[in-house]
């Protein structure tokens, strides 16, 4: 706990700590710090949520997970701090008029970690590596669009026919099998970093641990102590190493949010990964400097296993249970930063794109109360014969206390009787996977590029991340004709369709969309928000304290350059 007395609000009742202020940033010609700015240590150490599963880039499928490896590797294509794509491993690369060829040029000073020269080649074995069958890549089918991927996937096809081609030492061309406008996206995603081969052939699964992982980023896995900490330190053969400021990061997977932001407090992490939802009022008026709130490309939702009863071929039922809660009290009374109730899977702010949202979202709550009471007894519910189901959720405060929030509305308005299921990060992906024992369960999705299709692909029949077993055959069909279509606007018709087809069958239950909350240092600069909520450690650094030996102001900048 934060503290053990309380205000008349119910929050924590504790002065505002004095907290050490930075130094005023002055910035060079180019942009960079002044080095009389910076602190003597440049160690960040950042909140990130759950500990991954992997660090194995094409067998990751989280969050905190992609947070490291975006720091470890480094794709053809990179983002900027502003999320803006730019050139990464390639120097550059040219479009064919049809849009349907990439070729891209390597930088030719590339080093891997250990030393190996970094070659196109590391990228064809790579992609064929992620979109291999044998290897199993949860992400793999976000490789669809290069040519050939499908039957590959499928292994009706060998690997070495997808349609990337080595041209020579330092080029090489990808084919897609139509127009794919967010294609340099995607190659930013860990499913299409490069893995040493060499790394690889000599420690086969064991590759990605501390002292044997080979990586091209700007940092390299020196430690991992499970569930405590992940430590990475500068790679010195990094192309931008001179420019690359902070020494060393550490990842702490910190499950419990109230946990982070009493690390926070003591000066043990630069920044939470997230901040528990019931104490916003509190933290705005304690730490109104580093509480940061940003719209972020994500939504919150819940899922159906729509292999088991009593939710296989029962729409009606789903949308009892959907039409039962009420988003507006969620993020008003739950949330409570500035979430968005939402009835769409798709999140607004996708340039070009207008998410479908269903009629029924224009409804009063009390309207889609009565619609859910006749669904549920219209399938043979009642309060003498209730629904008995469970909630799955992964470790934490702010999950639990939306499970309990949508357990007690279905009690309420429909009179089921609802267990909560709290599991540790792995084996709830696990057991979502499996589809055997889960009902409901947590869901969300952070797109992985700028794009709506990121959301959709979701779905698509045998998908690996498709923990909800929907198939809808005519729903695939159109996902097909978008991975075709070359005019923008019939692209997102398409996808629109689609969205309207996935939520008229009910397969999930939306929440709301994303925002991130969390608390960042002030001495901490160098990053930006963006609604990707990507942020790699070579663009940051920290700045001294005031308290530090000396106060540095830009008046001792100039006189110490005079002199």
């Amino acid at each position: 706990m934060l503290a053990s007395c309380h205000d008349q609000d119910g929050e924590f009742a504790r002065p505002r700590e004095k907290r050490d202020q930075p130094v005023e940033l002055v910035l060079l010609d180019d942009g960079r710090p002044h080095p009389a700015v910076l602190a003597e240590d440049q160690t960040v150490i950042r909140g990130n949520g759950e500990e991954p599963q992997t660090l194995d880039p094409h067998q990751a499928e989280s969050v905190p997970s992609a947070n490291i490896l975006r720091d470890l590797f480094e794709g053809l294509t990179t983002e900027a701090p502003a999320g803006d794509i730019i050139p990464g491993a390639a120097i550059r690369w040219n479009i064919s008029r049809d849009a349907r060829t990439y070729t891209f040029y390597l930088r030719r000073d590339m080093l891997w970690s250990n030393g190996d020269p970094l070659t196109a080649d590391d990228f064809v074995f790579s992609l064929r590596r992620a979109a291999s069958p044998a290897t199993a890549s949860p992400s793999a089918t976000m490789l669809l669009p290069i040519q050939n991927a499908r039957e590959v996937l499928a292994n009706e096809l060998p690997v070495e026919d997808l349609g990337i081609a080595l041209l020579d030492k330092y080029t090489l061309q990808i084919t897609l099998t139509g127009p794919t406008p967010y294609f340099l996206g995607l190659l930013t995603h860990p499913v299409a970093y490069p893995v040493n081969r060499r790394n690889l052939e000599e420690f086969g699964d064991e590759f990605s641990r501390p002292d044997k992982l080979v990586s091209n980023g700007a940092y390299v896995l020196r430690d991992w102590k499970h569930r405590v900490s992940i430590e990475l330190e500068k790679n010195p053969l990094y192309r931008e190493a001179e420019n690359t400021i902070v020494d060393h990061v550490i990842f702490m997977p910190i499950e419990d949010v109230s946990v982070e932001v009493t690390q926070f407090r003591s000066g043990a992490l630069d920044w939470t990964n997230e901040v528990p939802n019931n104490q916003f009022a509190w933290l705005q008026r304690n730490y109104p400097d580093e509480l940061v709130i940003s719209p972020w490309m994500g939504s919150y939702f819940f899922g159906f296993n729509l292999e088991v009863e009593p939710f296989v071929q029962n729409p009606e039922l789903r949308q009892a249970l959907s039409f039962a809660i009420d988003r507006q009290i969620i993020t008003d009374k739950v949330t409570q930063f500035g979430e968005q109730p939402s009835f769409a899977l798709v999140p607004p702010g996708i340039e070009d794109y207008i998410p479908f949202v269903p009629e029924y979202a224009d409804w009063t709550q009390e309207q889609r109360n009565e619609e859910a009471r006749r669904l549920y007894e219209l399938v043979g519910y009642s309060h003498e014969n209730p629904l008995r189901t469970e909630i799955r959720y992964n470790s934490s405060e702010n999950h639990k206390k939306i499970a309990l929030a949508i357990a007690s509305m279905w009690k309420q308005v429909l009179g089921v009787n609802t267990s909560l299921v709290n599991e540790e990060f792995r084996v709830f992906l696990q057991n979502r996977q499996q589809k055997v024992i889960t009902q409901v369960f947590r869901a969300g999705w952070i797109s992985d590029y700028n794009d709506p299709y990121s959301f959709l692909e979701l779905f698509r029949t045998g998908d690996g991340r498709n923990d909800y077993g929907y198939s809808n055959s005519i729903f695939d069909a159109v996902l097909d004709e978008v991975a075709t279509e070359r005019i923008r606007a019939r692209r997102s018709r398409l996808m629109f369709e689609a969205e309207r087809i996935l939520l008229s069958d009910f397969a999930v239950i939306p929440i709301y969309s994303y925002v991130t909350k969390r608390l960042v240092d002030q001495h901490l600069k160098g990053w930006q928000n963006n609604v990707m909520d990507h942020h790699l450690t070579r663009y940051m650094y920290k700045l001294k304290s005031r308290e530090a030996e000396e106060t540095v102001t830009i008046e001792t900048v100039v006189k110490e350059e005079e002199q």
